[in-house]
């Protein structure tokens, strides 16, 4: 018989379309189900978790998305023929990816990276001088680690190797790439706040989707250059902060964190009085508490993106040049902006501060602090038996063997980070030898 031939299939996806896809089927996005949001994994009720929360950004950001582009349309109806109607796609993609670069044990396991090098154990690392390959960090790459970044992360794993080249990876659009990076500028000028949008081993990538794609520079506020966001960047953020601070509302109720009463107090402050009574209305056709908050959680959420969507198009012109000033969250209406407010300051006094939080936060740190006190010692030490060993079971796509200190360093985050809850879990009692479970 002879050789059977592959059925030609019709594709008619655009590429931002295949971002999305490529996205969805990957191994990075499948670890998001084992990796902390807020509360602990797993549990007897079933809260969000990475995964589902960035399906859930996608799917506000597809709504920003194709809201927005709806409106410029018409305003702009000479565009019609352009990649402008791929807006939704774009930004559902990029919320797919927004969270890929985070470490396992939520927002908790960027800290203890960070803190390793700034105030752990890493801090030998900042004069660190290896005898094997003779090199050093420089200042610009020892910011970098003080100030490790998810987001930051994100954008290494989604170009490493790949920028500028067909091969490989995931090979993302740059309209894609550039929508993840909310801070455009390097560790050096991360400022107080330590955040930025790529390592310095990506920053020549960013450069070049930066002038693909005319992303415009910007005088930085304590001197030199950053770049301007890029427009859809604003979108993603929205998506990201309309359903971290919502959903972390519902789930806190859900685990008796918040009671129904606060929680329905809460949600029902975003609208006026006329709308309120409407609301309560309907409240009381609904037997379950359960069941209002999600009445009242769907509705804010739509409230929101509503309200996102129109600042976008309002401010068209200072997001284009680079002008705009804060989030879109920031701008929406007083009432709506005054009850998210409530909701990040009860969210910060009541749920990022419960035990069962901080007890995630404790054991992170201790899991990710010994797993990276031993793999920065290994690729710092090869040439030891017990580093030998650790290196070997490290995957072959970790350049763990590089020629250079800052990437060995970069290749074991790339390692860490990668993991979720369970596997570093794991792999911390298997190395003090609590288990000889095959990890």
């Amino acid at each position: 018989m002879g050789q059977e031939k592959t059925p030609h299939r019709e594709d008619d996806r655009s590429e931002f379309q295949r971002d999305f896809d490529r996205l969805i089927f990957s191994a990075a996005f499948r670890r998001l189900q084992n990796k902390t949001q807020v509360f602990p994994l797993p549990g007897s009720i079933f809260v969000h978790n990475r995964l589902t929360h960035s399906l859930e950004v996608s799917s506000v950001g597809r709504s920003l998305g194709n809201d927005v582009s709806r409106q410029l349309l018409e305003r702009h109806p000479h565009l019609q023929n352009t990649h402008l109607t791929e807006m939704g796609s774009i930004v559902s993609a990029a919320c797919l990816a927004h969270d890929l670069g985070n470490p396992p044990f939520g927002h908790s396991g960027e800290r203890a990276i960070g803190s390793y090098f700034s105030e752990g154990n890493g801090q030998k690392y900042e004069t660190y001088f290896c005898d094997e390959t003779g090199d050093s960090l420089t200042p610009e790459q020892w910011q970098d680690l003080v100030h490790f970044e998810g987001n930051a992360n994100a954008f290494r794993l989604l170009t490493h190797h790949f920028v500028g080249r067909r091969e490989g990876g995931f090979v993302m659009t740059y309209s894609t790439l550039a929508s993840i990076v909310k801070y455009p500028y390097p560790s050096n000028q991360a400022g107080k706040k330590g955040k930025f949008g790529f390592f310095q081993a990506e920053q020549a990538d960013f450069h070049k989707i930066a002038q693909e794609l005319g992303i415009k520079k910007i005088h930085a506020p304590h001197g030199g250059e950053q770049y301007a966001r890029y427009p859809l960047v604003y979108l993603v953020e929205a998506a990201d902060d309309i359903c971290y601070q919502i959903m972390d509302i519902e789930d806190a109720h859900k685990l008796k964190i918040l009671t129904t009463v606060e929680t329905q107090k809460l949600l029902i402050n975003f609208f006026d009085e006329s709308h309120q009574e409407e609301i309560r209305t309907r409240l009381a056709t609904l037997d379950d508490t359960n069941e209002q908050v999600v009445y009242l959680r769907s509705i804010v959420i739509g409230l929101l993106e509503n309200e996102c969507v129109r600042v976008f198009v309002e401010n068209e012109k200072a997001i284009l040049d680079g002008s705009f000033q804060g989030s879109l969250i920031e701008h929406i209406s007083p009432l709506p902006r005054q009850a998210y407010k409530a909701c990040v300051e009860t969210a910060v006094a009541k749920i990022y501060h419960a035990r069962m939080v901080v007890d995630i936060e404790i054991a992170g740190h201790k899991v990710i602090t010994q797993l990276l006190d031993l793999m920065l010692d290994a690729v710092t030490h090869s040439e030891r038996t017990y580093s030998k060993i650790l290196i070997n079971r490290v995957s072959t796509q970790y350049d763990i063997k590089a020629t250079t200190l800052y990437e060995r360093i970069l290749a074991v985050l790339d390692y860490i980070s990668g993991m979720t809850d369970v596997f570093a879990l794991d792999l911390y009692r298997k190395i003090n030898g609590m288990s000889l479970a095959t990890v």
